[in-house]
């Protein structure tokens, strides 16, 4: 069956059109913009007293019953991401980590959740070097050298404390009723089984429960069950997240990275001393708006909000999503905010990233000047807002598309932004105890140093937290919750935020329309445009005016939901199997 025509049947079989208490948000009659080609339209879902969207139905379907049962949102994000890693595995679980934004309505307060992984007290800043030269990526990806300490456990369980409502127990029901019982695979993961088939076959145990025993990916349908994730989530439900970082399965973890045909030096000791921390957001304001994400070591909201800085100095409510003009500034203000991004953010525990100073409205003025309307800049330089340029060299690290993404409001008025991931496709390809170990330790980069001396901020260090583009963001309008979004997509995230931010918040479309947008934007290299949707008409334009344009497959997963009086109206990314789902 064609991805299409499931995600077709299984929203029917979930009562996600205009039953269920559900109704389809009005179109914007003189605004259609569709996403690329191949993939089926999809309309504003609305709901009135709360709402979950994520790119998997099944956890979409287990946040639902959470919130139905009275659960907070946070409680709603902790069943979502628990499923997400048995039916969506290439893209995030336990053996990974992210970032939770959660607004809490009764004291009005936002925090951020940060359980990004850690490196082991043993990584040195030559860790992806040999003989003076970076590792090729894909011999550093695919080893026990790329893993972090996971901390996704120990993020949701302190995110459960503080915010959770229903027991801690009750949360891991869905997804222990799932491994146990089988789930049927779905043409996305069928799909990236067999992009990653003979990388995961080269791992045995990844190959003993993705493939089948003639070596190909299980066929679309196929029930897939997993009683070793089952037990782990049992313990884990039982004991709490210590049942994970200490004991057998901890000895696993490491046993597993260490017999690696690389093997990495994650121990004992890591798991164990590993700390979840809340942080305060990163804020910055675009067009009455209030915008809140996680901060360092993610470079993604303060990104998002350089670019937004940057784009407040143009008419962009006038110019609309086909405008050559509007792809021309989006695209300069994306170079601006990823040259910055390049030399200055990394974990702030590590590094002094110089946050407040680089989204100045007068730094961001500065930077807003350097767009010309008619001409693309080329190559961004960085700007030196803190007087740190000098001292800094450029990251190299390149982040491959992946993670999920979760956006929650719950019947009290919570919100839940939460962004999770395990790195590229399937993480390290390490399987243990039915999930994956991440790699995330390439999002550092790969250098350390530059000719110079100069060292980069984001260089491996023991117990340093790699810098992440994931952004997991919520928009307030007069102080309340108006808006709460995310992707996955690698250092894409950053654009593919934007751009939904820039359509609901310029364009007055709705949230689906908005996601589904066709994706652009620049990462300081070639202006990128989705390949196969309308924006490819803008490409002699765009060249003229002295772009280097590229069209790529631009994989966002979107899930965004708005926040309206009386009414919540959410959408799900098309080129994912999201759905948005509420009462």
């Amino acid at each position: 069956m064609h991805i299409r025509q499931w995600t077709a049947a299984l929203c029917a079989a979930l009562l996600c059109g205009p039953a269920a208490g559900q109704v389809a948000a009005p179109a914007h009659e003189n605004l259609n913009p569709e996403a690329a080609s191949g993939y089926q339209a999809k309309q504003a879902v609305s709901a009135r007293h709360f709402m979950v969207a994520t790119a998997n139905p099944l956890a979409t379907q287990a946040g639902y019953r959470i919130l139905k049962a009275g659960g907070s949102a946070a409680d709603a994000a902790i069943a979502v991401q628990l499923v997400l890693g048995l039916t969506e595995p290439q893209s995030s679980g336990i053996g990974g980590g992210g970032f939770m934004v959660h607004y809490a309505a009764g004291p009005r307060q936002v925090r951020v959740y940060d359980s990004r992984e850690t490196a082991p007290a043993a990584a040195r800043p030559d860790r992806f070097m040999r003989d003076g030269k970076p590792l090729p990526f894909r011999q550093a990806v695919d080893s026990g050298l790329s893993v972090g300490t996971p901390g996704l456990l120990r993020g949701l369980e302190l995110a459960h404390r503080q915010q959770g409502r229903l027991p801690w127990r009750t949360l891991f029901q869905p997804a222990i009723e799932l491994a146990t019982q089988g789930f049927e695979v779905s043409p996305r993961l069928h799909a990236m089984v067999a992009e990653s088939r003979e990388a995961l076959a080269a791992q045995p145990a990844a190959a003993r429960y993705f493939l089948a025993p003639d070596g190909q990916p299980w066929p679309v349908g196929h029930v897939l069950k997993n009683p070793e994730y089952a037990e782990v989530l049992r313990r884990v439900a039982d004991k709490g997240a210590a049942a994970f970082y200490h004991g057998d399965i901890a000895h696993d973890i490491v046993a597993a990275v260490r017999a690696h045909a690389t093997p990495g030096d994650l121990s004992v000791a890591d798991l164990a001393g590993y700390k979840a921390r809340v942080r305060e957001p990163v804020c910055g304001d675009y067009r009455g708006y209030r915008l809140c994400g996680a901060p360092p070591p993610s470079s993604g909201p303060l990104a998002v909000l350089q670019m937004l800085g940057v784009l407040e100095h143009f008419p962009m409510d006038k110019l609309g999503p086909r405008s050559v003009q509007a792809a021309h500034y989006f695209a300069e203000a994306g170079r601006l905010a990823y040259a910055d991004r390049g030399f200055y953010v990394a974990d702030p525990d590590f590094a002094r990233v110089p946050t407040q100073a680089m989204l100045a409205p007068a730094y961001l003025a500065r930077r807003a000047a350097l767009v010309r309307p008619d001409r693309s800049m080329g190559t961004a330089l960085p700007g030196d807002p803190a007087g740190l340029l000098a001292s800094r060299a450029r990251d190299d690290a390149l982040e491959l598309p992946s993670t999920t993404h979760v956006s929650v409001v719950d019947a009290q008025g919570n919100v839940v932004s939460m962004t999770n991931t395990i790195e590229s496709a399937f993480g390290s390809k390490i399987f243990v105890r039915g999930f994956l170990l991440n790699n995330e330790l390439t999002d550092f980069s790969l250098s350390f140093k530059d000719p110079e001396g100069r060292l980069v901020a984001n260089r491996v260090q023991g117990g340093k937290r790699p810098r992440s583009s994931m952004a997991p963001m919520i928009v307030f309008r007069d102080d309340q919750p108006y808006l709460a979004v995310g992707s996955p997509g690698g250092s894409a995230i950053i654009n593919y935020v934007a751009k939904t931010l820039v359509g609901v918040l310029d364009w007055n479309l709705d949230i689906q329309q908005a996601i589904s947008l066709p994706n652009l934007g620049s990462r300081n290299q070639a202006t990128e445009l989705e390949r196969g949707s309308s924006l490819q008409d803008l490409a002699p334009a765009l060249r003229g005016m002295g772009h280097e344009v590229k069209m790529v497959d631009f994989p966002s997963g979107l899930q965004g939901i708005v926040i309206r009086p009386g009414e919540l109206v959410g959408g799900a990314d098309p080129r994912r199997e999201g759905l948005a789902l509420g009462e």
